[in-house]
């Protein structure tokens, strides 16, 4: 199976809002698989259906340190929170700048798992942090969002600049194919 192309900033797609799932059938539990691979594979801790140009509400998170313990969560909705602290987030979509940003510390989530049943959990920490970060994906909001103006400005052409260097690449890697005339 190919892994899922994670979309990066500045794409216009990372800014398209998420529908709710209707169905919970075979494809969501499909999605959610290839989804775990690609953020695996980045490597990562989080990605949201969006990242990977799929505007659906489902999200895959695993923070634990053996990669072991994955979390599908389908139309999450964040029912309360409590506390707040700064961390330092990176971002699939965002490679290689890592910021501070404000969270809650605790949040409570309602979401439906892959099996298609409700659910609600607790979180704290890295997790919640997580969960936050990945469902501001749904909403089409990026974690550089948080940051000054002139921050995500300078992000934003650090990337272009790399993109560019990345195509140049592949354009001149790729073999020449002789013409036939």
């Amino acid at each position: 199976m190919a892994l899922l192309e994670i979309l990066e900033f500045p794409d216009p797609r990372l800014r398209t809002t998420a529908k709710p799932v209707k169905n919970v059938d075979g494809k969501i539990a499909d999605l959610a698989d290839q989804m775990q691979e690609a953020m695996y594979a980045a490597p990562g801790i989080g990605l949201a259906a969006t990242q990977v140009n799929v505007h659906l509400e489902l999200i895959v998170v695993d923070v634990s340190e053996d990669k072991d313990s994955p979390i599908v969560l389908i139309n999450p909705s964040i029912i309360s929170t409590e506390g707040e602290f700064e961390s330092s987030e990176g971002c699939l979509s965002v490679p290689g700048f890592f910021e501070p940003v404000n969270r809650a510390e605790i949040i409570s989530v309602e979401a439906i798992n892959r099996a298609g049943d409700p659910f609600t959990m607790e979180a704290s920490g890295l997790l919640a942090v997580c969960i936050q970060h990945e469902m501001d994906h749904l909403k089409g909001k990026l974690f550089v969002d948080y940051l000054s103006s002139t921050k995500r400005q300078m992000i934003r052409k650090k990337l272009l600049k790399q993109q560019k260097q990345r195509l140049s690449l592949i354009h001149i890697s790729e073999p020449t194919r002789p013409r036939l005339i």
